[in-house]
This record gives structure tokens, C-alpha cells and sequence, in this order.
């Protein structure tokens, strides 16, 4: 799969605005990684975890009537765990230390998203569907084939 450099340049642009983020990944709402800069972590595991994580808020939000899911926060001892819906079929999720400031990260995550939605629908955008030559005259029938047919004549039975 080709990742858009514009996609792993925001994930970079991240680390560079962040220097408690540890890892980004952004992977598809089924868990696939769609690209990543997770260094010490292993993103398809993240990937996974986040969109198990994601089906569940979601019923969370649904449960309450709170309308759609946008976010979600995971505080551990060792720092943070967020994770931020990108679209109808993507998701971010980034690991933060401890000594994170949750407000920055927000901040620098939503901005992300909202670049990376851009990118991702322009990816999206469904390619000029080739046109299909059309025969000229009448349509010749198929030939109609049985499974046995298929064998050779020694096996049906002579």
C-alpha cells in the first residue's frame, strides 16, 4: 500500500510540535494501519487496539445520546492514550509520557485530523472508470458447462 508523503509529513509535523508524542498512528476504523511514525511501539497492535477502542466509545456515546464520536482519552500511569476519528472510516491515535500537556495535544491532534481528513478524501476520490467497448452485433450465447463435461472422457465412463 502507498502512504501520501502528505500524510506522514503531518504525522512528522506531530512529533516536531509534540516532543512528549512517543507514536502516531493512523489506521482504518477495522484496525489496518493506513501509516505511522511509532517508534518502540508496534503500530498494527495499535491500530487494532484503537479500533476496538473506537467500537466501543462509539455505543459509549450512543448509550448516552451524545450524538457521534469524536475523541477519546486513555490516562495510564506512564502518559496518554488519544484517539480522534478522522473521517467516517479513519482514525488517529497517539501516545503521549505522563508529562504531556493533555490541552497541547488536543490542540495539535484535532488541527492534524482536520488536515489529514483533506488529504484522505482527496486520496478517496474514485479514479475515471475506464470505458467498456461494446460488441458490435449480435451476443453470442456462452457454452453451457456441466462438472461433467469437464472431466477428461476416460473418467465420465465411455
Amino acid at each position: 500500500m502507498t502512504v501520501d508523503p502528505a500524510v506522514l509529513t503531518e504525522l512528522g509535523n506531530l512529533r516536531h510540535r509534540l516532543p512528549e508524542l512517543t507514536g502516531s498512528v493512523l489506521a482504518t476504523t477495522d484496525g489496518m494501519v493506513v501509516a505511522h511514525d511509532a517508534h518502540g511501539i508496534e503500530p498494527d497492535s495499535i491500530a487494532a487496539l484503537a479500533a476496538a477502542h473506537l467500537a466501543l466509545a462509539r455505543r459509549f456515546a450512543h448509550a448516552v445520546n451524545h450524538g457521534g464520536l469524536r475523541e477519546s482519552v486513555v490516562e495510564c500511569d506512564g502518559g496518554y492514550i488519544t484517539s480522534y476519528t478522522a473521517g467516517p472510516s479513519a482514525l488517529l491515535t497517539l501516545v503521549t509520557t505522563g508529562n504531556a500537556n493533555l490541552a497541547m495535544v488536543h490542540l495539535e491532534a484535532r488541527r492534524a485530523v482536520r488536515r489529514l481528513v483533506q488529504v484522505l478524501v482527496l486520496d478517496a476520490a474514485p479514479a475515471p472508470r475506464p470505458e467498456i467497448p461494446v460488441q458490435a452485433g449480435p451476443a453470442i450465447p456462452l457454452a453451457r458447462r456441466t462438472p461433467m463435461a469437464t472431466l477428461p472422457s476416460s473418467i465420465r465412463g465411455r
